[in-house]
């Protein structure tokens, strides 16, 4: 059977990538080009939304779907992993605070609260409401990484009883209303992790997710504790790992009972020229040897190649364009190029999580849905 996932704008398969089109488009492709690659839902960013386009222009262009023509599942970022790579990273571009985050950029000052960014997602029409979280690297110091958790789960709080205000203030019915996540901060620390992973099953919410830099210094990814954090959510709640979207750490994650995942990465590495190809038929995929292979369009042995980018993929670009084209294009510059690629490789992550769900390699966890513990 399925595993599927409800929400106000349709039902989700999982496991499910969601491309990221942070400032409210998938960049390169339209509506009509995401529904052609099977894409079943998106994720934004409320920080970047709140300045461009602007919430007073989103509300009056009829909210997300409405203004992007995205008439599936919408997941919304909470900022807060803005937190960590804008603020944490470089305090001249403002502070964080218990109250929540203000940020100068650009000559301009946004001030951004748990109770601001569960009414912004809320009013942009979010299927998937994130909560926010005060985002650390996994090598940040001990004092750092327990005030996060700290933060972190009081924030939860935080927007959980503005998320419940608003429901009721606007008297959703348990169909018409977006699922509340909460984030597991903790960094590389087990104690930390089951700190606030107990804390925040307390309050509880709808569904988890996985905080923080998935990455270790050295770019591998931090096996040991996602593995503790799917351990630590019970199994009836679906558990996103935010940010993770390299296909062999989205193959390692769905192993572990992970179903949601995010990232900008297959999109920009298609952009820059590198392209996703199974090594054999996705639809019998195993999880032994490399599974995938990287080409990169702007080599000079692609200039006459007379054939799809992979023999194994149904995408649109594969289906009418050679690998030849594809590097003429991205070698004049042409915009296309960046349409035709990004159409490719999104929809290599659809065979991929079509293809993990099925193979018998993985170790199968319980089936879980996004459904409320009360």
């Amino acid at each position: 059977m399925n595993q599927t996932l409800l929400l106000p704008h349709g039902v989700i398969q999982l496991p499910a990538f969601l491309p990221d089109g942070t400032q409210g488009v998938v960049r390169g492709v339209d509506a009509q080009d995401l529904r052609a690659c099977g894409v079943q839902a998106v994720q934004m960013n409320v920080y970047h939304l709140m300045q461009k386009p602007g919430s007073s222009t989103i509300q009056a262009l009829g909210g997300l779907h409405h203004m992007t023509g995205w008439q599936r599942p919408i997941f919304t970022d909470s900022g807060g992993f803005q937190v960590y790579s804008l603020l944490r990273q470089n305090a001249k571009n403002g502070s964080i605070g218990d109250k929540g985050a203000t940020f100068r950029i650009e000559g301009h000052k946004f001030n951004l609260t748990p109770e601001k960014s569960v009414q912004l997602q809320m009013a942009y029409g979010a299927d998937v409401v994130i909560c926010l979280d005060d985002c650390t690297h996994v090598d940040a110091p001990l004092s750092e990484q327990v005030q996060s958790v700290q933060r972190t789960v009081a924030w939860a709080r935080r927007c959980k009883a503005e998320f419940e205000r608003l429901v009721a203030q606007k008297g959703l019915t348990a169909v018409q209303k977006p699922k509340l996540v909460a984030v597991v901060q903790g960094g590389g620390l087990p104690e930390l992790r089951r700190q606030c992973a107990g804390q925040l099953l307390e309050i509880g919410f709808d569904g988890y997710g996985y905080g923080g830099w998935p990455l270790d210094s050295e770019g591998k990814l931090l096996t040991e504790m996602l593995a503790l954090v799917r351990e630590l959510i019970p199994p009836q709640f679906t558990l996103h790992a935010l940010g993770v979207g390299h296909p062999a750490n989205v193959a390692a994650c769905v192993a572990m009972g992970y179903e949601l995942f995010d990232s900008t990465m297959p999109t920009k590495d298609a952009r820059h020229g590198r392209l996703y190809a199974f090594t054999s038929d996705p639809a019998h995929l195993r999880q032994t040897g490399e599974f995938f292979r990287y080409i990169y369009v702007q080599d000079e042995k692609h200039i006459k190649r007379n054939a799809p980018i992979s023999e194994f993929c149904d995408c649109p670009t594969c289906q009418h364009y050679t690998l030849g084209y594809l590097h003429h294009l991205y070698k004049i510059g042409d915009t296309l190029y960046q349409r035709l690629a990004t159409l490719h490789n999104l929809r290599f992550m659809m065979q991929l999580m079509a293809g993990l769900k099925d193979a018998p390699a993985i170790q199968k966890a319980p089936k879980r849905s996004l459904s409320s513990p009360s």
